[in-house]
């Protein structure tokens, strides 16, 4: 990956805080250098993995009725530059897509996409952002006119959220959508117990090498000495919070440095990397209601997982 040096001081001060916490954490976002993505990858193959094939099956079924609900004049924001194979059925079925701003941390991945897109949609403006849009950012000036801005979140990425910091997140982007915004976003349902931790603990060990190799890539961000032999790989479903819990057990005590500092581990002791909160409809409406309605949900037929159109409500901008 490659970053500016003030996108370089925040991310060693969001590791370092996250790490001297009495309970430890990384941020669920470090999983995706280059390694992390090629497993993230082949997760989403597994049989175990239900996610990302329900959204897109979904997505695929309505997509005509999404575009047309987007409608003319939409310029289209993706906050995360992931699949290509879900971006280009929204740039393909949008009427009158006015412009496409993809927006990552990862300067390498993002140009890389864009140089893509750009080819097959010589046409479309397409101005990339490199920045963390977990953070405050500002939306690039076009070239064109446009009518209104809606958003991309798929992959249930809001669920790494929690609560409270999902509805200061969706609060944020209400804002820099405006009047008239929209948002295309993928939540992930409640279900029995035994499907979600499947999904999260699948028989070949992909998800456990795509917990532990966040390790390494905060070791290539901050210089960190963390041996992922040293961990393993724990998910459950915490049923009364309603989420999955990634965690990196310590098989020893240890001593990680990190730029100055010593994190001091014990036998057993975890880090967490990851939560992903499951929502019933209701739960997440009412999660959102501060700043966007819900104007249209589509599920599959094993209510699985879901897609929803939200728009912005003008009270709260």
């Amino acid at each position: 990956m490659f970053f500016n040096a003030k996108i370089e001081n925040e991310i060693l001060h969001e590791v370092l805080n996250g790490l001297t916490k009495p309970d430890k954490e990384l941020p669920s976002k470090f999983f995706y250098d280059s390694t992390g993505s090629v497993l993230f990858d082949q997760i989403t193959r597994l049989p175990e993995y239900y996610l990302t094939r329900t959204e897109m099956n979904i997505l695929e079924d309505n997509i005509e009725e999404i575009g047309g609900l987007l409608g003319e004049g939409t310029v289209l924001v993706e906050l995360g530059s992931g699949s290509s194979r879900k971006i280009r059925l929204l740039l393909d079925h949008i009427p009158g897509l006015a412009a496409y701003i993809p927006i990552d941390i990862s300067e390498k991945h993002l140009l890389n996409s864009v140089r893509q897109l750009s080819a097959d949609y010589p046409d479309l403006e397409i101005v990339p952002v490199v920045t963390d849009y977990t953070r405050d950012f500002n939306l690039p000036r076009l070239n064109k006119p446009f009518d209104h801005i809606a958003a991309f979140y798929p992959g249930s990425t809001i669920g790494n959220f929690k609560p409270e910091e999902a509805k200061m997140f969706l609060g944020k982007i209400a804002r820099l959508l405006g009047t008239n915004g929209g948002m295309i976003i993928g939540v992930d349902l409640k279900k029995d117990k035994d499907t979600l931790e499947s999904a999260y603990n699948d028989s070949r060990g992909i998800t456990a090498r795509f917990n532990l190799n966040i390790l390494n890539h905060i070791n290539h961000l901050t210089g960190s000495d963390f041996r992922t032999g040293k961990f393993y790989h724990h998910a459950f479903y915490n049923e009364s919070a309603g989420r999955i819990e990634m965690h990196l057990i310590s098989k020893e005590i240890q001593n990680i440095r990190l730029n100055g500092t010593v994190i001091n581990l014990k036998e057993n002791d975890d880090i967490t990397t990851e939560y992903s909160y499951k929502y019933t409809l209701k739960e997440f409406e009412e999660l959102i209601d501060d700043f966007f309605e819900v104007r249209k949900v589509w599920t599959d037929n094993n209510q699985l997982f879901s897609v929803q159109y939200l728009r912005v409500k003008q009270n709260h901008i």
